[in-house]
């Protein structure tokens, strides 16, 4: 232990000159870099809020904020995946505190130093110190634990007083919100008028009948659609059609997949392991400092063991090593350290499921005399799993029946009572009856009772550096020798490479298809690319990446072939719209007739519970012009030719029910009133964050 400590001591001063040495470079390298205030580019910023510019430094310490409390809570380094959320934590705090403080300072909401020592020791404590400072046996808060917790804060570890102090520093923020919030709560209220229309939308009702025609009943080869049409439709809907700023860009991968030589290298690696695994006496130590995964060391009954190891169960002794087996792209050794009698077992079997047709007595009568009928046969020595794959009518029909290996609690109850109750292997002689149907059960292997004590070796096979060498150079020279987009696709089939399209990819995106912790293509996307230029080779996880800029997308409304294929169908409907309202129009009568006459794509349906607070319709679908014009019809009366998003329909009302006045509306009030209420603290911090014109720039250093 002692020769374990020194090292750590001289290998944390190495480290520490080494990360010394590292700062500077990396320093070196921002100031000489392509976001270099010294080259002349400025970009020292990652965004602006509310007009207020967001330093990088003032970014950074947030974020180191965020990651040390989480250092605290959790014991360890956040992961990279980790990070990407805490630096979203990190930006959404900002813009709370820079956007939200502009309200409070029009509004003069403030916090006084009075009121937090209210919030920590006084009569309004935050939950979360009543809740740490609450005695568990009487429920009581312990006031003067908080006292006596803060006359020693000081002395405190390190990494406690930080965590308190993160939380201090956060209290008068979140009671400014909360007073914000409730200003606007508090100011909610709904008039008598709304009362009475939420009222009469939930106690209305109408019978309708409607015939209806689809706009699909129409060829989309019939009607004709030109670029100004689609142009004209844009620019009336061009507030719906608004696209982010984002790029499209086209791409290679070369993989780094192992090679034969890679695999076979891990083989004999483990072959030499496996012999000095079979001599350890420590196995599950010699495990953990061998293997690559997680779970090194295990306790397993016979139905939980790997399947390579339970297809061989019956020959396993304590000290076997068995493997290297090659397994879900790794190679696996294991060693059975010990087999002892356990509480609990596990058996094998193969079943037959006859299942009646309805809970009659002449259904269950059928099933159990073919049931029975197969158990003859398996009597006389029929071949249990071609009977079962013929006649069982469960999922296990494909494997001849087979279970497989499984405890009690696994099965209902007359099932594994029959099962477990076996005193050998064979077919049981009787037909067991459970809520599921007549099941014949062959007992292949009768109870199992070990507990197997089982240490594993995995190793990932993972690429050489001569693999991976191999694949960068050919990734390599495909960039070297495309100098713009013509070069790129022509080089891609002379090196049998495949292109691949990213589309819509934004700026802080970390992915794009399939491709994961991909910042590094996207950041060369958004910082240094113009269109048709290419990249350098990108390293990404498992594979070597090379791109091309084929388009930029600004922010803004969208242009006609960004959204084409969405409203070219739309703007077809309408024209199918016009032309089945055209032909109505020459059609009069019941509905019914009006049906028959316009032909089979025209068809009738009914309604007999609408509600003016819906806003579909039987096999209509969304159709809300449909719902607000039927319950302005009178009974009897038809309306005219409507179009709606799948179709036209024309209504009749049969009979409307209008709800009568009543006395009071307070019941509905209180209902519009709670549910403003709880929409209010989102919707104005939606508002607080849209009118902010927040510019988020941090994708030029992460």
């Amino acid at each position: 232990m002692a020769l374990i400590n020194k090292i750590r001591e001289r290998s944390g001063w190495a480290i520490g000159f080494v990360a010394l040495g590292l700062g500077f470079f990396m320093v070196g390298t921002d100031i000489l870099g392509p976001n270099s205030s010294i080259l002349g580019k400025n970009k020292t910023d990652v965004g602006e809020i509310a007009g207020e510019t967001v330093e990088r430094d003032r970014y950074q310490e947030q974020i180191d904020q965020i990651k040390y409390n989480y250092t605290v809570n959790y014991g360890r380094n956040p992961s990279e995946g980790e990070m990407f959320s805490i630096r979203q934590q990190a930006w959404d705090y900002l813009i709370v505190k820079i956007a939200f403080q502009d309200q409070y300072d029009i509004l003069g909401l403030q916090v006084t130093d009075d009121e937090q020592w209210d919030m920590v020791q006084g009569n309004n404590v935050t939950f979360e110190i009543k809740q740490a400072f609450t005695d568990p046996q009487t429920g009581e808060f312990q006031r003067d634990r908080v006292v006596s917790y803060l006359k020693q804060v000081n002395q405190l570890p390190a990494a406690q007083r930080a965590s308190w102090y993160l939380f201090e520093q956060n209290l008068k923020p979140s009671r400014l919100r909360i007073k914000y919030d409730n200003l606007l709560v508090k100011t909610t209220y709904a008039t008598d008028a709304e009362a009475k229309n939420q009222y009469q939308e939930e106690t209305a009702v109408a019978e309708i009948k409607y015939v209806y025609i689809p706009y699909y009943s129409i060829s989309d080869s019939s009607v004709a659609v030109n670029d100004d049409e689609l142009k004209k439709y844009l620019k009336d809907h061009q507030e719906e059609y608004k696209v982010e700023e984002s790029r499209n860009f086209s791409y290679v991968s070369v993989p780094m997949v192992p090679s034969g030589e890679d695999t076979l290298y891990f083989q004999q690696e483990l072959d030499q392991i496996k012999s000095d695994f079979k001599t350890n006496t420590e196995d599950s130590i010699f495990a953990r400092n061998n293997s690559d995964g997680d779970q090194f060391f295990s306790k397993l009954t016979v139905d939980a063991l790997p399947d390579i190891l339970k297809a061989n169960f019956s020959n396993l002794s304590k000290g076997d090593v068995r493997g290297p087996y090659f397994q879900n792209g790794k190679f696996v050794v294991y060693k059975v350290s010990n087999i002892k009698k356990d509480t609990v077992g596990a058996i094998k079997a193969s079943h037959i499921l006859i299942k009646w047709t309805d809970e009659s007595a002449a259904a269950k009568t059928v099933a159990k005399n073919k049931a029975q009928d197969i158990l003859n046969q398996l009597r006389k020595g029929g071949d249990f799993q071609q009977l079962a794959r013929e006649n069982s009518q469960d999922g296990s029909a494909q494997s001849g029946g087979d279970l497989g290996w499984f405890g009690r609690g696994k099965m209902v109850k007359p099932f594994e009572d029959a099962a477990f109750g076996a005193k050998s292997k064979g077919l049981i002689n009787r037909l067991i009856e459970t809520q599921f149907g007549y099941h014949i059960i062959d007992v292949t292997e009768t109870l199992n009772d070990n507990l197997y004590f089982i240490a594993s070796i995995e190793r990932e096979i993972t690429p050489s550096d001569e693999t991976r060498n191999k694949a960068f150079r050919r990734a390599d020279y495909f960039a070297s020798t495309s100098g713009d987009y013509d070069e790129f696709i022509a080089n891609a089939e002379r090196d049998s490479l495949q292109v691949f399209n990213a589309e819509n990819i934004g700026a802080n995106d970390r992915r794009f298809n399939d491709v994961g912790n991909a910042r590094s293509v996207i950041q060369w996307i958004y910082n240094e690319a113009s269109i048709g230029s290419v990249s350098d080779v990108k390293e990404l996880e498992d594979q070597y990446v090379v791109a091309t800029l084929t388009r930029v997308i600004e922010e803004g409304p969208a242009s006609l072939v960004d959204v084409k294929d969405q409203i070219e169908p739309i703007v077809k409907n309408q024209k199918k719209g016009e032309i089945i309202i055209e032909k109505l129009k020459s059609i009069d009568g019941s509905l019914d007739e009006i049906s028959e006459t316009y032909g089979a794509d025209a068809r009738v349906y009914s309604s007999s519970d609408l509600k003016f607070s819906t806003n579909s319709l039987p096999t209509v679908g969304f159709a809300p012009i449909a719902v607000g014009k039927a319950f302005s019809l009178e009974s009897g009366e038809k309306s005219k030719p409507i179009k709606e998003e799948n179709g036209v329909l024309i209504i009749e009302m049969i009979n409307k029910t209008i709800a009568p006045e009543i006395a009071d509306y307070s019941t509905y009030k209180s209902q519009i009133e709670q549910r403003n209420s709880g929409r209010v603290s989102f919707n104005a911090g939606e508002a607080i964050k849209k009118n902010a014109d927040i510019k988020d720039l941090r994708y030029r250093f992460f």
